[in-house]
């Protein structure tokens, strides 16, 4: 897969930035898709259209996963808009969610 290009300029306000997501799984492991569930949920709920997200089976790319030293799974590595943020677990508290990737829940 093809990396994602990151936006020229980033928004101070948060609307209309483009997310770009890593998520890193174990197979089809309940945790892995209750996270994938999750997040596709969380982004197509508040930031429609603004994001791309990529699934990483670890099982599958190995050795992506030990140059990102990862450590526990499911890992949701928020890449852009900066700082990057990592988020562990199947992502079901959807504010915690929203606070690490920096999005406003005033969209429910």
């Amino acid at each position: 897969m093809t990396e994602p290009s990151l936006p020229e300029e980033a928004d101070p306000g948060g609307e209309g930035q483009h997310y770009v997501l890593h998520l890193f799984v174990t197979g089809a492991s309940q945790n892995s898709t209750r996270a994938i569930m999750n997040v596709k949920h969380i982004c197509e709920q508040y930031i429609p259209g603004n994001y791309s997200l990529e699934i990483i089976d670890v099982y599958q790319q190995k050795g992506l996963a030990e140059r990102e030293q990862i450590i526990a799974l499911p890992l949701l590595i928020k890449r852009f808009p900066l700082p990057e943020r990592r988020l562990i677990g199947d992502l079901s508290e959807t504010k915690k969610v929203l606070e690490g990737l920096g999005i406003s829940a005033q969209h429910e």
